[in-house]
């Protein structure tokens, strides 16, 4: 853990000839070392005061700062020797474990070991040193649990369990453990350990079927294992990372997760990742005109990094720092003195920013150096899954970016050095590399990363349309029949189809209807002799009382009838009544399933329908024939994500063949069409688009007046009433074929 380095670290730096910290006032007598005789530790007022007897007498308290973690005090006697006897002495007392003395040469440094971080006072008595360390804690307990996340209560609930563990990637790369719980009130431990991340699930079941490891290098995320085991009631699950990364940790109703995200180095930062502000630990510095160099050092005692000093830097520095965090404090210190940094590793070099640039200069002009130095050489690769042109313009395209210079382009690309040659050999699909070694292992990287088969994705696209029709009518028909007025007639009007007309020839013929007609309509049945009278007849039409329908409103194509017939006693003379009612109720349903498989972000299209021709007139007159198409189609364009699922490109069109308008027109054409952008997990449904229909019709035809009548106004009238529903659901199935399977 951060500052947990033993004590011999800090012997050994004091070792060094170059530590010492401060010229505080802290004399002795000039040319005499002073000597520290004795150390006793005693309790007073609940607080712990040490008492350090000098030889010589001292002018001002020596420099001193503390470390929060492990909780630490030092102080810095320049000129001074261990008169003790001892070098480290246990004490246990209030909240000092334990000291050290250490000299090295001349010089001595007093570390005071704390069980907990505690303010302290010092205050110096002709050749005696009081150090006073306060009980009132600013801190709190400095121990290891301070780096562990706590969540929920631990121990509350006692029947939790874990139900399922997942991973995946998310759009920033990051890798996120979802575990799911049976209790919100699961106590969970979060610590970093090492280089792994260990979450602890307190008096949790964990089943058998995930007591597994899951390698999980494939999905591109820092993480390469999630390893579960039970360990007691506890169930513990460690999370391999590799590389610099960092983790959150949250949870959400019962659904526990960690995300572990990637982190891109900077040299110049002290601490790697997205957290804003100072990380280090708080310290306190209190240093007058203390050589800049020797105070770097002590930086470096206080930190896990080395750091190395230009032998340009120089100079002295006072300052006097409370509790503020040491990356905080070292910036302080480096931009007082113009000095800039630059960080590898545990390693950090400090010296003037002039310096620092013209030293990352020289090594650029270095690295190009030892390139172009290397010897070149031929190198083959053979690609398998990928195209040699495909292959080859990816190496050589982005030398455009050179700005039409092929020496610029190609160290912007770094491909190809100024020297590389390329060329390929179709047959085989081989790619032929004449370039200086490093170019070529970094080109072989390129070719194991992106020549990898391809996955293909089955897609199968499901058009349902339903259909729902009802509808309701209600007619009448009222009519009349006369049997004697339609085939004798009615005395009224005459008593049959011929009537006599008796008298003489004179006086009947001036009886004749339309007697300028007698010739021709006039038949002569009888001439008596004697008297001279004629007999004669003549045809009249006689006018009789036709069938007739009074009301003509009945349902066309009925369902069924009802009808009612009144006559009089000679069953002569009818009247007719007849109801007619039809209901009809309906329902269709059209699945249409295309289905098609294509590699990832390749695009493909399947359709099925008619083409459909007709006339089309030019501006002279003359007629040609054109088509036009009715078709179910299907296009597509799939992307497998890293985390497993499937981001689709689609457009879904069902034209149908519609009306004919005209023969030189041709026919409409149904269209419905969808065009969409959808994420589906791998073997999901999604109902990607719809169309609801509805036509509601409620009509009703009636006589005038007779209608309106109460009671008897539906003898005269019809009532026509429809319901019509279409609705169209598209839905979109992915599935990723991993060892292109043929569809099933």
């Amino acid at each position: 853990m951060k500052f947990t380095r033993v004590l011999a670290c800090l012997v050994a730096f004091m070792a060094l000839a170059t530590v010492a910290v401060g010229q505080t006032g802290n004399q002795a007598v000039a040319g005499k070392a002073n000597l520290i005789e004795n150390l006793a530790v005693t309790r007073a007022g609940g607080n712990t005061v040490l008492k350090i007897d000098l030889k010589q007498p001292i002018s001002a308290v020596p420099s001193n700062f503390m470390i929060a973690n492990p909780a630490r005090i030092v102080f810095d006697f320049p000129a001074t020797e261990n008169g003790l006897g001892h070098s480290n002495k246990a004490v246990n007392e209030g909240v000092l474990r334990s000291y050290n003395l250490v000299q090295a040469g001349d010089r001595s440094r007093l570390v005071l070991n704390l069980d907990r971080t505690a303010r302290f006072e010092a205050r110096n008595e002709d050749r005696s040193l009081f150090i006073t360390l306060l009980d009132d804690v600013q801190g709190g307990v400095a121990d290891s649990s301070a780096a562990v996340q706590h969540f929920a209560q631990i121990g509350k609930n006692i029947g939790s369990g874990v139900r399922d563990i997942q991973f995946r990637r998310n759009k920033d790369g990051a890798g996120v453990v979802l575990v799911d719980l049976t209790s919100s009130d699961t106590g969970i431990d979060v610590k970093q350990r090492g280089t792994s991340l260990q979450v602890a699930f307190k008096n949790t079941q964990l089943p058998e079927s995930l007591r597994r490891r899951l390698d999980v290098v494939d999905f591109g995320t820092p993480v390469s294992t999630v390893n579960t085991r039970g360990e007691g009631n506890d169930v513990l699950m460690e999370i391999v990372p590799t590389g610099l990364w960092e983790h959150t940790a949250y949870q959400t109703d019962n659904q526990f997760i960690v995300e572990v995200r990637p982190v891109k180095e900077d040299p110049n930062k002290l601490f790697q990742g997205t957290k804003k502000g100072y990380q280090g630990e708080a310290i306190s510095l209190n240093f007058q005109n203390i050589p800049l160099r020797e105070l770097l050092h002590v930086f470096a005692d206080i930190t896990n990094f080395n750091i190395v000093i230009s032998d340009s830097v120089g100079g002295n520095v006072s300052l006097r720092l409370n509790d503020v965090p040491w990356d905080q404090a070292l910036e302080i210190v480096l931009q007082q003195k113009n000095l800039a940094m630059r960080k590898n590793g545990s390693v950090i070099w400090i010296a003037p920013q002039d310096e620092l640039v013209a030293r990352d200069e020289q090594m650029v002009k270095a690295r190009e150096s030892a390139v172009a130095a290397d010897p070149p050489r031929l190198e083959v690769f053979q690609l398998n899954y990928m195209k040699a042109e495909d292959f080859v313009t990816m190496l050589t395209e982005q030398s455009q970016a050179g700005g039409g210079d092929p020496a610029k382009a190609e160290k912007s690309t770094g491909f190809l050095s100024p020297a590389g040659r390329i060329t390929i050999d179709k047959r085989t699909n081989q790619v032929f590399i004449f370039d200086v070694p490093t170019k070529l292992d970094m080109i072989g990287s390129l070719l194991k990363q992106i020549d990898r088969p391809v996955r293909q994705v089955l897609i199968e696209a499901r058009i349902v349309e339903a259909d729902t029709n009802f509808s309701k009518s209600l007619g009448v028909r009222i009519g009349t029949h006369d049997h004697r007025g339609l085939n004798q007639g009615h005395k009224i009007l005459g008593t049959g189809t011929r009537f006599g007309l008796s008298g003489s020839s004179k006086d009947a013929y001036a009886h004749l209807p339309d007697a300028g007609n007698y010739p021709a309509a006039a038949i002569i049945t009888d001439v008596d002799a004697t008297t001279g009278e004629i007999t004669y007849t003549r045809e009249v039409p006689t006018p009789v009382l036709a069938d007739s329908q009074l009301v003509n409103l009945g349902v066309a194509n009925p369902a069924g009838q009802i009808a009612l017939t009144l006559m009089n006693s000679a069953k002569t003379q009818l009247l007719t009544l007849e109801l007619s009612a039809l209901e009809a109720d309906g329902k269709g349903k059209t699945i249409s399933s295309p289905r098609i498989m294509t590699m990832d972000q390749m695009e493909a299209t399947i359709q099925q329908g008619v083409r459909i021709p007709y006339l089309v007139s030019s501006a002279s007159g003359a007629t040609s024939i054109a088509w036009q198409d009715a078709n179910l189609s299907l296009k597509v364009k799939p992307h497998i994500t890293p985390d497993g699922r499937v981001m689709m490109k689609l457009k879904i069109t069902k034209n149908a063949l519609g009306p004919q308008v005209s023969q030189l027109l041709g026919y409409t054409i149904k269209t419905k069409e969808v065009d969409s952008d959808v994420l589906v997990d791998n073997g999901g449904t999604v109902v990607i688009g719809g169309i609801y229909e509805q036509e509601e019709t409620d009509s009703t035809t009636r006589v005038p007046f007779f209608g309106d009548l109460p009671y008897v106004g539906f003898l005269f009238k019809t009532r026509d009433k429809s319901d019509h529903r279409v609705e169209l659901l598209v839905m979109i199935t992915p599935k990723i074929i991993d060892n292109a399977l043929a569809m099933k």
